[in-house]
């Protein structure tokens, strides 16, 4: 039986709106969540500002508790939170559960990452003119890592493209949905090509754009 591409290429439309938004969203509540963990990571570490441990050893293994576990494993573990979040378990809301679980964590260590880059010099000439624990963090730290935090960004947004596509094994819609439905299970070799080449140029478009803000940021 011939291939349908009367019917794939509308499909392929939905695909990449559905991919767009499973990026997009899990991406801005994965930074609302992970931003502030990364935050905490540093400001509480040994010999930080707000050193405290006992945050920091919790937050540390909880943040590598999730980022040892694989997506797709991921993805079957939590379906029971997922099916009493978004009501079911399949489709393109249900998908962005579990990638922000998967991406909130490693947003937080990029952040924590791109922080430390900062010159310990930065942290302890703003002490000696008096700044708050706060002001150092918004005034000090942040502005010094932007650039950084942006690649950071650009890292964790390529991240989820790749999951978001993983997402496809078990329904959760996009490209990677056709790339399984058309490709593997038809046997259809070019819908595969057409899948990977959309997802390459995603991640070269995003990863031009990230190196772009940051290199515009770095100059200021």
């Amino acid at each position: 039986m011939a291939f349908d591409w009367a019917v794939f290429w509308p499909q392929l439309i939905d695909g990449i709106l559905a991919t767009l938004i499973m990026v997009i969203v899990s991406l801005a509540f994965s930074v609302l969540i992970g931003f502030p963990l990364g935050v905490v990571l540093v400001v509480t570490r040994p010999g930080h500002i707000l050193e405290n441990r006992i945050v920091y050893a919790i937050l540390s293994t909880i943040i590598n508790i999730f980022r040892s576990v694989p997506f797709i494993i991921l993805l079957v573990a939590i379906i029971p939170f997922t099916r009493l979040v978004t009501g079911s378990s399949i489709g393109t809301a249900a998908a962005i559960v579990p990638l922000i679980f998967y991406a909130a964590p490693y947003v937080g260590r990029l952040v924590e990452n791109s922080l430390l880059e900062v010159e310990p010099g930065v942290v302890e000439a703003a002490q000696a003119m008096g700044a708050t624990p706060w002001q150092i963090i918004w005034r000090f730290l942040l502005p010094e890592a932007l650039s950084s935090l942006f690649l950071a960004a650009t890292i964790a947004t390529i991240g989820l493209i790749g999951a978001s596509a993983m997402a496809g094994a078990v329904g959760g819609g996009g490209l990677g949905d056709l790339a399984i439905t058309y490709g593997y299970n038809q046997f259809e070799v070019r819908v595969i090509v057409i899948t990977v080449v959309l997802l390459i140029i995603f991640v070269q478009l995003v990863q031009s754009l990230g190196n772009y803000l940051a290199q515009v940021v770095r100059r200021k």
